[in-house]
């Protein structure tokens, strides 16, 4: 009886961490020697649902090239603005910053950040 006892214990400690586990973020970085091509012109397409914001397209590094992923709309997030992905080049390389949700600043002259 005791046994089960500390399995069901244990059971239940373990179940209670998963969530904490599932919501672990891991960033990798790689370092490229050279840049991507230059973005095809892309008009994003009809309007937007409400709420939605446009995160423009990309190009990601498939671990031989660099591959074009398509723009998408995004639920919006209030008091955000949608920080795009880019590239950007420290020293010789090239590492990709990924696109990300940045909080509106408002400046002295009570104006909005850029919305985008």
């Amino acid at each position: 009886m005791r046994a089960k006892s500390m399995l069901l214990t244990l059971l239940l400690v373990t179940g209670a961490m998963m969530p904490i586990a599932s919501q672990a973020r891991t960033d990798v970085s790689v370092g490229i020697n050279f840049g991507p091509p230059p973005p095809p012109v892309v008009v994003a397409p009809g309007p937007p649902p409400p709420g939605y914001v446009w995160a423009p397209g990309y190009y990601a590094w498939d671990g031989y090239r660099y591959a074009w992923v398509d723009g998408r709309w995004i639920a919006g997030r209030p008091g955000y603005v949608w920080t795009a992905d880019r590239w950007e080049r420290r020293g010789p390389h090239w590492h990709r910053v990924h696109g990300h949700w940045q909080e509106r600043h408002h400046d002295r002259g009570g104006h909005r950040g850029r919305h985008h």
